[in-house]
């Protein structure tokens, strides 16, 4: 995958699958530290300590519509290339937490990408769910909640073609404030 923000929607969409209602994703970006990581966390079914320890297998996947499984392993593999790591936490009933982090200044480190693009394609593709999405530098932190603007857009909903180009260019124009 060329950037992380298609990672991220990998990710997310296995949320999707696990039946998560609420997802939540944090990028923390620190040049002092050298620090670029990524959390996401849902509340979906979870997996088994064995289905942990196979999912970076580039050749497991618990789908039945293809043999191979890359997006985790190829993910764990950049940010491995730039010194980091990725791991996963997951409860069965509770669900999973996946922490990746790279190092920031690695050239080998993929570029963020559209991810207001791709926060916004996943609201409208799942509108019943709940996302937040932080992204902290040292400027500051952006949020956004989609309970939020779900409560601001009363009947409005997600879907709206005009509310998903408003969405996208306010997560746009915010992160343009702290990046």
């Amino acid at each position: 995958m060329k950037d992380l923000s298609l990672h991220i929607m990998d990710i997310i969409q296995n949320s999707v699958r696990a039946e998560a209602s609420n997802v939540e994703l944090e990028i923390k970006e620190d040049l002092e530290k050298d620090i670029y990581s990524i959390s996401i966390k849902d509340d979906g079914c979870g997996m088994s300590e064995e289905v942990v320890k196979k999912v970076t297998d580039p050749f497991f996947t618990t789908r039945t519509t293809r043999k191979v499984g890359l997006g985790l392993s190829l993910l764990k593999q950049s940010a491995e290339q730039t010194g980091g790591k990725l791991e996963i936490h997951s409860k069965e009933g509770v669900g999973t937490v996946l922490e990746v982090l790279f190092s920031h200044k690695n050239i080998d480190r993929p570029v963020i990408g559209d991810i207001a693009g791709v926060m916004v394609l996943l609201v409208s593709a799942n509108p019943n769910m709940d996302f937040v999405y932080r992204h902290c530098t040292a400027k500051g932190e952006y949020i956004f909640d989609t309970k939020e603007v779900k409560e601001v857009l009363e009947d409005v909903s997600v879907t709206d073609p005009n509310i998903m180009k408003y969405l996208k260019e306010l997560i746009n124009e915010n992160l343009n404030t702290i990046i």
